[in-house]
């Protein structure tokens, strides 16, 4: 017995099957009546296809979902150049009511509440759909490089026991009448795993209950994370971050049909991403740097971004030196001037995508971090026995995927590039 799965063809393989009768299965994406006959489009993961059908017939609600057999015709004016002819229609599935836009038009008419409230339906817009395929593309890209430079993936736990950044901006829950929290990142864990494989990276959510209510801040979000050991300094770090970077773009290149489809100007990733000293980019903005300020703000990042692109010709710029004040106890100070740090953030086209570092490797080092901060090193213990076991040198990174993807295919919204956002006003859907 062949199963309809077996028989199955995809839209975009029936000009492959011209004068044949084939079997197609996806949704009613279009419906178009004219006098003497009625054009169906329909839908399925590889893109769309055309079916003739003639009245009195009548087509299924658009979005219900259908299984046709008919015989593939040669027709310079469907999609693929052919389309199905004396159809068969079952309905597998009809839709009840209709969607909350037309999913047809080739723009995006909705508003973007209207997206997020009905998502499940919304994301089947191809130009929406496109954008997550090109999320998972990244992602593979990611993971491409890190495999092929001796990294193993690892997957650490999400609730923990005291907070990452040891900072307030945690949610909290409650873990069998026991505090917890929703992991900030992944950060102790992938340098406990340095000790263990050198190399690690892992994919995943991390959550930050900052109550930014920005295009560009979510409350949970996707986090690419890499940490390895065996490193002079952050420099090491930034060589590989723009391996990765290249990946990712070369990834994101070979879906050729979303990338035309969205119309997406692929960046250019030079041999050497330029860099800039955050003293040194301070100055260039024109800011009085008496040590009390520690970050760049937006506007400062679109500035450089600028600059960038007029100086060097790069949509990547690496800001490095942060002052130690804006990093976390774990990171390493320069060596000659303590009150920066050997850390970086990697703007993209103006907006900060990445930030990644030298960490310290001592563990008296952490002790004298921890108490110059007047931290307590009990919530820490676990991790402190880390180093007191011996680390190498070592250092790594975190991207922003929904960042990522948003400044990949322009949207003004980090919200575009999340499938079910979650932020300061949304937990549904």
């Amino acid at each position: 017995m062949v199963h309809h799965q077996e028989r199955r063809v995809l839209a975009a393989e029936l000009p492959r099957h011209a004068g044949e009768t084939v079997e197609i299965s996806g949704w009613v994406h279009r419906i178009r009546e004219l006098k003497s006959v009625i054009f169906v489009i329909i839908r399925d993961r590889s893109g769309l296809a055309q079916v003739v059908i003639t009245p009195p017939y009548a087509a299924p609600p658009e979005e219900s979902v259908v299984r046709i057999s008919g015989r593939v015709i040669s027709n310079p004016q469907a999609p693929g150049g052919v389309e199905l002819g004396e159809p068969e229609i079952a309905v597998l599935s009809p839709a009840t009511q209709p969607p909350p836009f037309d999913l047809y038009r080739p723009k995006l008419t909705a508003t973007l509440p209207t997206i997020l409230d009905h998502a499940p339906v919304s994301l089947r817009h191809p130009r929406l759909r496109a954008t997550h395929a090109i999320a998972a593309a990244a992602v593979g890209g990611f993971r491409g490089v890190l495999d092929s430079q001796g990294f193993t993936e690892i997957h650490t736990p999400k609730i923990v026991g005291s907070a990452t950044e040891s900072g307030a901006n945690v949610f909290r829950l409650d873990w069998f009448g026991r505090p917890a929290y929703l992991a900030q990142s992944p950060q102790f864990f992938k340098q406990m795993m340095v000790g263990v494989f050198e190399r690690v990276y892992e994919t995943g959510p991390v959550f930050r209950a900052e109550p930014h209510d920005t295009a560009r801040h979510l409350a949970q979000y996707t986090s690419l994370d890499a940490e390895f050991g065996f490193i002079d300094d952050h420099q090491d770090v930034m060589i590989m971050v723009r391996q990765v970077i290249a990946g990712m773009v070369a990834a994101v290149a070979r879906c050729r049909s979303e990338v035309e489809l969205l119309d997406i100007a692929l960046p250019d990733v030079p041999a050497e991403i330029p860099q800039l000293h955050f003293a040194d980019a301070m100055a260039w903005l024109g800011k009085d740097h008496d040590g009390q300020t520690v970050d760049l703000a937006p506007a400062d990042e679109r500035a450089l971004g600028e600059w960038a692109v007029r100086q060097h010709g790069s949509d990547f710029l690496f800001v490095t030196g942060y002052p130690m004040a804006k990093r976390p106890f774990y990171t390493h100070p320069e060596p000659v001037r303590p009150e920066y740090s050997n850390s970086f953030d990697l703007l993209f086209r103006g907006l900060e995508l990445i930030t990644g570092g030298q960490r310290l490797h001592r563990h008296q080092d952490y002790l004298e971090a921890l108490a110059a901060r007047g931290e307590p090193t009990e919530p820490y213990e676990g991790y402190l026995a880390t180093f007191a076991a011996g680390m190498p040198p070592h250092g790594g990174f975190a991207l922003g995927l929904e960042r990522f993807v948003a400044r990949m295919i322009g949207a003004d919204n980090v919200r575009l590039a999340t499938l079910f956002p979650r932020d300061l006003h949304r937990l549904a859907p």
